[in-house]
């Protein structure tokens, strides 16, 4: 696993030992980003953040900052190792994400890109949660991305701006109102 492009393109990242996590290939990666455009200057939420790719893909594009949230030990290892090895400075949160997005609420946080890849087996089960906590921390034109099984898409009542299938993996780009 690698970070695809932008300031720290072509550098090693390690994934969370273990099965808990599953990384979101190079392949999926590369088209999201494509897909997201420019991404400078944002403030990001790595929510089931994992390795944490995906929030340092979008540190290594220009976004200003990540805050990286995983309730797994193993992905909290893994996250801190791979930001020690960019020497990257970042928000980590070892917790859950639901009690996450609640505290960011009361302490006012927006945040302009989201990144959400939860397990699959709970994406049906969590989109309910999201769908009422997620938008009180979102800015005025945010994007929320949802990684999940074709099968069991993470659905959220927000503006679905665009879908793409990669295998099973399937992504869906919300914009907020």
């Amino acid at each position: 696993m690698r970070v695809i492009a932008g300031r720290y393109g072509g550098r090693t990242l390690q994934a969370a030992v273990g099965t808990v996590t599953r990384p979101t290939s190079d392949r999926v990666r590369e088209a999201l980003f494509s897909a997201l455009g420019q991404i400078d200057s944002a403030r990001v939420l790595d929510l089931f953040a994992g390795s944490g790719a995906l929030g340092i893909e979008a540190l290594s594009r220009g976004a200003a900052t990540c805050t990286f949230v995983d309730s797994a030990g193993a992905a909290i290892s893994a996250i801190e190792a791979n930001l020690a090895a960019l020497e990257l400075q970042s928000e980590v949160i070892h917790g859950d994400a639901l009690e996450f997005l609640d505290k960011a609420q009361r302490m006012g946080r927006d945040y302009d890109l989201v990144l959400l890849d939860p397990p699959y087996r709970q994406a049906g089960v969590l989109a309910g949660e999201l769908a009422d906590t997620l938008p009180a921390v979102l800015a005025h034109g945010a994007r929320v991305v949802c990684e999940s099984d074709r099968r069991e898409p993470l659905d959220l009542s927000l503006s679905l701006d665009r879908e793409r299938r990669y295998g099973d993996t399937l992504l869906r780009i919300y914009t907020a109102q």
